[in-house]
């Protein structure tokens, strides 16, 4: 069985050419769409409506089902009993586990459709366990992987791992946990992570029968001026903050109270170190991913920064990241 081999038009949508590739199709499978690439394999009473866009080198396995406004990028797995609704894309490399289940309306009626359905974006090695849940309209980051059965109710950061009901972060994809050592008094020197330059200080701590008190001096423990400061409190433990890279800003983290993890990134490597209490502050230089969660309900982070604030200091997109850093993923598929 063939179909026309699938081209990105200027809107993100595939366009059909002249050019004929074969794809291997079940006898039992009804494809109606002429834009199926290369190479891809659609197995048993698989139905993919006419105006649907299936990329190359992809296994559609029995009993699936995807609608006509549907995206799927190349080399895609989706597992048996899958239904693609309307407004789905997928992008390259993405899993979908079998009974996985794509929302298409929060609070569905019958017989009233909508004018347009909300997209729901896959991102590209990103994986969803059997028999999840993924509401309409969320983003799930790139190499983000979703548990069996979760009910996923927000976006998805890139390389989280979540799962439960509803789904909350319970780590990062391919993260070493670096543990530190003992925050008490008199610890060891400086730690180097392997990651971007990170570095954890220890901060003198006194303590006596009128509390106790943590210190930091400039070009001891602090490694650049401040110009400005933040707290983050009262996040609730779901929650995540940070998710971004700066340019040019230095940050020193430090938590005055109760915990919190953060994971940094520089592009090929990534770690996670549990902070908790004033002892110890994290250097992150410029151009380090910064992911902060699992607060604590009592956590209260203080960030001392190196300049003022700058929007366009930031790097809010993992893609763009791993681009200016190095990184090969490719650009995203069908997501207009």
């Amino acid at each position: 069985m063939s179909s026309s081999r699938a081209l990105n038009s200027p809107d993100g949508r595939p366009e059909a050419t002249t050019a004929e590739t074969e794809f291997s199709c079940h006898p039992s499978a009804i494809v109606e769409s002429t834009r199926v690439g290369a190479r891809t394999r659609v197995g048993a009473f698989v139905h993919i409506l006419p105006n649907a866009v299936i990329g190359e080198d992809c296994n559609i396995c029995d009993h699936v089902f995807i609608a006509n406004d549907v995206v799927v990028g190349n080399r895609v797995t989706v597992k048996c009993g899958v239904q693609l609704c309307d407004g789905v894309r997928l992008e390259d490399e993405v899993f979908v586990g079998p009974n996985a289940t794509f929302a298409n309306d929060p609070f569905p009626h019958s017989h009233q459709r909508p004018a347009a359905f909300a997209q729901t974006v896959v991102r590209h090695g990103a994986s969803i366990g059997g028999n999840a849940t993924i509401l309409c309209g969320l983003t799930i980051g790139p190499g983000a992987m979703i548990g069996a059965g979760a009910v996923v109710t927000a976006d998805v950061p890139a390389n989280a791992i979540v799962a439960g009901n509803p789904a909350q972060i319970m780590g990062y994809v391919n993260t070493d946990v670096h543990q530190l050592e003992s925050n008490e008094p008199g610890r060891a020197q400086v730690e180097r992570l392997s990651v971007g330059g990170v570095t954890v200080y220890p901060l003198p701590v006194v303590r006596d029968l009128r509390g106790s008190l943590a210190v930091g001096e400039l070009g001891k423990q602090l490694p650049f001026e401040p110009k400005r400061f933040f707290v983050v409190h009262d996040v609730p433990s779901r929650h995540v903050r940070g998710e971004h890279a700066h340019r040019k800003l230095h940050q020193f983290l430090v938590c005055l109270k109760g915990e919190l993890s953060l994971v940094v990134d520089d592009g090929s490597r990534r770690q996670e170190v549990r902070l908790g209490g004033p002892e110890i502050g994290v250097h992150l230089p410029p151009m380090v991913w910064a992911v902060q969660y699992r607060f604590s309900p009592d956590a209260v982070l203080l960030v001392l920064a190196s300049d003022p604030y700058d929007p366009y200091d930031y790097i809010r997109d993992y893609d763009e990241y791993r681009r200016l850093t190095g990184g090969v993923d490719g650009p995203p598929v069908g997501s207009a």
